[in-house]
């Protein structure tokens, strides 16, 4: 005999329903079981759920282990972590669906046309459009670039205006000196102080001898020079020679205010004075290595100068001068002897003569 096929139904024992299906969890009462409160991050729920599984969990240990307490725990977790996952996923697709209204709807090939929207005409005519478009946006872009920079050097316009009076004081006090030059000039000229002068009548010597140089390169350049505009690695190596001869010097006349013999007072002040001078060259290295940066040939870069090299310098140089002096000394000390030999008579004479 055939069985009828029957339809499959849920046997009920009581109020509970005996099949595969299990209800959903109350997603409040989740975040109630874990002691935490909906928005919250993930940290915070993996740490809350760490903490209740050390204090449910039947291996764990403690007093307060509970198996069904620990599986409420993890169910509440991961019902909590689904609401999350779901909130975040359709919280993008919002994020998508809103983007996908404002984007433009034209096919491909007029994208391909588009050139942002700039020019008219052909699709040539239009590329050149964009092309000079793109070239005033760049222009635009570095002079606002400029800008920022030289506003960026005077933050305060009461810094920019003290600067322009005493850039107009200047160029009034310049034209001034000028005119009062010119004036001296032709009263000079009008009294005939320039009529016999060994170059009259012949072209001033304007610019430089060497043929290779052009005339009015040469004249710009000197013009930039004389006005303070030379290059940074310029004034940077000036600087540096300047900064190393005046540490020389000063080495040396710190030795010679010490003098001879050397106490143990003095040996003390000559090492303060020697460990200053160390952290002196320290700096004055640190600006080598950026003059080295900015210099452009090769052969004009610089190498550090050695703090013991230059102590060791002084010494000598200080030594060299004693020595000069003493030889000085001792030639004094023979005239003046060869003097009493030979007007010995007339120098006490006039020493009588004085009491």
């Amino acid at each position: 005999m055939i069985p009828r096929i029957l339809k499959p139904f849920p046997y009920m024992c009581g109020s509970r329903m005996l099949s595969g299906y299990k209800p959903k969890s109350n997603v409040k009462d989740s975040y109630k079981i874990l002691e935490l409160e909906e928005g919250c991050s993930l940290d915070d729920i993996r740490n809350s759920y760490r903490n209740l599984a050390k204090k449910y969990h039947p291996d764990s240990g403690s007093s307060t282990a509970d198996p069904e307490a620990f599986i409420k725990v993890e169910d509440a977790y991961r019902v909590v972590l689904s609401d999350v996952a779901n909130k975040k996923k359709s919280k993008e697709n919002k994020e998508e669906e809103e983007e996908d209204q404002f984007k433009t709807k034209a096919p491909q090939h007029r994208h391909y046309l588009s050139f942002e929207g700039v020019g008219f005409g052909t699709p040539s005519q239009r590329e050149k459009q964009y092309m000079q478009f793109r070239v005033d946006r760049a222009t635009e872009q570095v002079l606002e670039y400029r800008k920022q920079k030289l506003e960026s050097q005077y933050v305060a316009t009461d810094l920019m205006r003290a600067k322009d009076v005493r850039e107009s004081k200047k160029v009034k006090i310049t034209q001034a000196v000028e005119r009062l030059v010119e004036d001296l000039i032709q009263e000079s000229m009008a009294k005939g102080d320039f009529d016999n002068l060994s170059g009259k009548g012949k072209p001033l010597q304007k610019f430089s001898d060497c043929p290779h140089i052009d005339p009015m390169t040469h004249n710009l350049n000197r013009i930039l020079i004389d006005n303070g505009y030379q290059p940074e690695w310029i004034l940077m190596q000036k600087e540096i020679r300047e900064t190393i001869e005046r540490l020389r010097k000063g080495l040396v006349a710190s030795r010679s205010k010490l003098g001879e013999p050397m106490t143990p007072y003095r040996q003390k002040q000559w090492n303060r004075i020697c460990e200053q001078f160390m952290e002196d060259i320290r700096k004055l290295n640190k600006r080598i290595d950026s003059f080295n940066l900015v210099v452009p040939i090769l052969s004009r870069q610089m190498v550090h100068f050695s703090a013991d090299k230059e102590i060791l310098r002084a010494q000598k140089t200080y030594k060299a001068l004693m020595e000069n002096k003493e030889a000085s000394d001792s030639d004094t000390k023979e005239e003046e002897q060869e003097n009493v030999k030979r007007f010995g008579w007339k120098s006490s004479l006039f020493k009588w003569l004085n009491l």
